[in-house]
């Protein structure tokens, strides 16, 4: 199976995914992640672009990604760019890759440009429909990013609610904050979301309702079965 993680910043796809991903490639399956905001220009202590670019791939290859398709959207700014042109980028993501599914944000996020990467992913899988020759998607799935996801207070908008949890174990939690610390000043101290503490807590939590060695959830957007 190929998975692809659609982002809208260096960091979302460990937090979102990583101990899910490691257990993935770990086991012989193959992932990609698409990032929208490539350079994150907006993030505090920002280290500089050359920096940034190898943080990337060496968390990128503590859990095993095997490709990366970087675009230099601006950061906290995904609302000012044509609907049209993230579709597109995502696209041809797709379209190189050849997922059989997709990993992106949930659209109730309180980050804006989770908000518009999420909108703009729903879009682009369906590009089966679009052209013949098209990546077929089997499934799409929304993950819960610390500080984000969590912070969903407009009541007006639907909740992320899990219905999938994959078990990482303690092991799969491990390397996903190995590979978040390679990304410099994401992490903070406890009680912050994106501390290690509440990292792993998070996982206990998720494994606890799945009965099942720490986990990561997520919600099922779509799914295609075909025999």
């Amino acid at each position: 199976m190929k998975y692809l993680i659609v982002i809208a910043h260096p960091d979302d796809e460990v937090l979102g995914a990583g101990a899910t991903i490691g257990k993935l490639t770990q086991a012989g399956h193959q992932a990609a992640v698409c990032v929208l905001s490539g350079k994150a220009e907006a993030r505090a202590n920002r280290p500089s672009d050359e920096e940034l670019t190898e943080d990337i791939h060496k968390s990128m290859r503590i859990i095993g990604i095997s490709r990366s398709y970087i675009g230099d959207f601006p950061n906290i700014k995904l609302n000012t760019v044509e609907h049209l042109q993230l579709v597109q980028f995502i696209e041809q993501a797709i379209t190189d890759f050849r997922p059989d599914v997709v990993i992106t944000h949930h659209p109730a996020d309180s980050n804006n440009d989770h908000l518009h990467t999420s909108m703009a992913c729903q879009e682009a899988i369906r590009i089966f429909q679009r052209q013949p020759d098209g990546s077929e998607i089997r499934e799409l799935w929304y993950m819960e990013v610390p500080s984000a996801t969590d912070w969903n207070v407009n009541p007006s908008m639907n909740r992320f609610e899990p219905d999938v949890f994959v078990e990482v174990g303690k092991d799969g939690v491990a390397k996903k904050l190995e590979a978040l610390a390679e990304y410099v000043g994401v992490q903070r101290p406890y009680p912050h979301p994106r501390s290690s503490e509440s990292i792993e807590a998070l996982a206990l939590y998720r494994g606890s309702q799945a009965n099942c060695n720490y986990a990561e959830a997520f919600q099922t957007a779509f799914r295609r079965i075909t025999f």
